[in-house]
């Protein structure tokens, strides 16, 4: 156990060394400066009450035996409690304590902090506080992304995210009410669907010259193994073994290679990794995963022993990609220029099917249950896992006030050109909201119908004409969004 020298700084329980090792210790040489200040300067996680409230840690405060033994007793329940319950201490883990975290401050406006402010909050915590999953993770580490960002200026963030499987189901109480919110009422009985059948997309032609390309993405974890914001490096060295030699299977249009982060040394193929500047061509081209040094995946410890086993398969076309170890276990992509989503949809059903075969048959399955389908980290991506987008040319509506108010009709989010904080640049990413409780197909006819309506508004700005009376009055439902659909056939 390791001390801070004040008190801004967390307390961090780690498994072995006795000193506090900085979060980019196995980090490569080819790590951007950006990354390794982030790393150090992320905001700090708060253990127990009493470093919120900036209490002496010199114990100065303490000034009789009852509130010597109160502290004492505090601390000898916390570490009995970690030892017998054997908390997964590698990644060095911090710890809030058995008090609930104060989200009084109105910046708190995740789904999370929305529950725990709620009139069961208090008992939900008290009940899920000291349990703990059979890969040791705790409530305290489920939640961290939603305590250390309190939410997003424009987006209603989940809050929190899953370090393994069992998460959905041990920590079912806080986790349930949070899906119903970002899922739009999901009950804990509801089962999930799925079609992958590419004629049940609807034939709604799509304007010329305003979209420049079209992808639909997924993720997957691997049965038996932590989540990315838990696992070890073994664990994580063990996901890429697997992956890398599924990937190397596949044939056809299918067919490519694994290219291992510029620095990574865990891939014996290509020892040191792809070059720097490779790697920086992947990530202009709209390829590569961005380095973690945003606020919510440093919450998330995505940065730890970067970049080694992480990287990028892709087919000879470069139409079918798979991440691996970046938010998921992998995350699978199928995407090409133009708005021909019939032919990316159909690529990314063979390409994810021949994936999952080839993991069955080296005795590895995917993270899926009947009521959740594919299980993720991020509770927002539960069930299909499906992120069916267009990048779209919208440079009037884009600009209007509402803009993400009239995704939101659609049932479509919207993304800068360069992610979901970029700046404005006349270009979006326009996407399906959804992932869970409607199937594949579903999801992608939504995004098709909620893409050609915008740009007719588009069409309708570029002329001068008001489009006040095209913007619906409430989010479509899906018989509604299939009515429009037809329309637009």
């Amino acid at each position: 156990t390791t001390f801070p020298s004040s008190s801004t700084q967390p307390l961090v329980f780690h498994s072995s060394s006795p000193t506090l090792n900085p979060p980019f210790a196995k980090m490569g040489g080819a790590v951007s400066v950006e990354l390794q200040l982030a790393s150090k300067c992320r905001p700090p996680a708060l253990f127990e009450q009493d470093l919120r409230k900036n209490l002496p840690l010199d114990a100065s405060d303490i000034t009789d035996v009852a509130q010597a033994q109160k502290e004492v007793s505090r601390l000898r329940r916390l570490g009995k409690w970690m030892h017998e319950r054997r908390v997964r201490l590698n990644p060095p883990h911090c710890f809030y304590g058995f008090e609930m975290p104060d989200f009084s401050d109105p910046g708190y406006t995740s789904c999370m902090a929305e529950v725990f402010k709620g009139p069961n909050g208090q008992k939900i915590w008290d009940d899920l506080c000291e349990q703990v999953t059979s890969n040791g993770v705790t409530l305290d580490k489920c939640i961290r992304t939603g305590v250390e960002n309190k939410g997003h200026p424009t987006i209603k963030t989940v809050g929190m995210s899953a370090g393994d499987e069992e998460c959905y189901t041990v920590f079912a109480d806080i986790f349930d009410p949070v899906i119903a919110l970002r899922h739009g009422g999901y009950s804990k009985d509801a089962k999930h669907t799925t079609d992958m059948n590419v004629d049940n997309i609807m034939d709604i032609k799509i304007t010329d010259g305003y979209v420049i390309s079209t992808r639909v993405r997924t993720g997957r974890n691997i049965q038996g193994l932590p989540f990315p914001p838990s696992c070890n490096y073994k664990e994580r060295l063990k996901v890429e073994q697997i992956a890398t030699k599924a990937f190397l299977s596949l044939d056809g249009e299918l067919k490519g290679d694994y290219y291992p982060l510029a620095g990574s040394n865990t891939y014996a193929a290509k020892p040191n990794g792809i070059t720097h500047e490779e790697e920086e061509q992947l990530r202009k081209d709209h390829f590569l995963f961005q380095e973690p040094d945003s606020t919510l995946l440093l919450a998330g410890h995505m940065e730890r022993d970067w970049p080694h086993a992480r990287g990028i398969f892709c087919n000879e076309a470069k139409s079918f990609l798979a991440w691996v170890n970046e938010e998921d276990c992998l995350r699978l992509i199928s995407m090409e220029m133009g708005s021909d989503i019939k032919n990316v949809f159909a690529r990314f059903a063979r390409g994810t099917n021949v994936v999952e075969e080839t993991f069955k048959a080296a005795g590895y399955g995917f993270c899926h249950s009947e009521h959740l389908g594919y299980i993720l980290t991020c509770p927002s991506n539960l069930g299909t896992g499906i992120r069916a987008s267009m990048m779209v040319k919208l440079p009037n509506v884009g600009k209007l006030e509402n803009f993400r108010d009239i995704c939101d009709k659609y049932r479509l989010q919207a993304r800068g050109s360069a992610g979901v904080d970029s700046g404005f640049t006349g270009v979006f990413d326009l996407s399906n909201s959804e992932r869970l409780g409607k199937s594949e197909t579903e999801l992608v006819n939504i995004m098709l119908v909620g893409v050609q309506s915008i740009i007719n508004l588009e069409k309708k700005l570029e002329a001068g004409e008001d489009i006040s009376g095209d913007i619906p009055a409430n989010i479509l439902s899906m018989e509604e969004i299939v009515e429009l659909g037809k329309k637009l056939l």
